[in-house]
């Protein structure tokens, strides 16, 4: 849906209840017919459901860890 300014300020209650209900997936509001905006349902997701996407898909070699003590020592530390 795409609406213009005036019709946004107008409107707006109206429109974030379309946008939160699913009534509209987005809302688009337009200057002089060109969009400049986009109302869409704010999405929360905690960046923890992303942990894991990849697991099993990724094969990392047996060494992995073989040259840790090196690096830590030029850093100047310690495993």
């Amino acid at each position: 849906m795409q609406v213009n300014i005036l019709e946004a300020k107008t409107n707006l209650s109206g429109l974030v209840r379309l946008v939160e209900t699913h009534q509209e997936e987005q809302i688009i509001i337009a200057r002089y017919g060109k969009p400049v905006a986009k109302m869409v349902v704010y999405d929360e997701e905690p960046v923890s459901k992303r942990i894991g996407v990849a697991r099993g898909k990724l094969k990392s070699p047996d060494d992995l860890d073989k040259y840790n003590d090196e690096i830590a020592a030029l850093f100047g530390g310690t495993l």
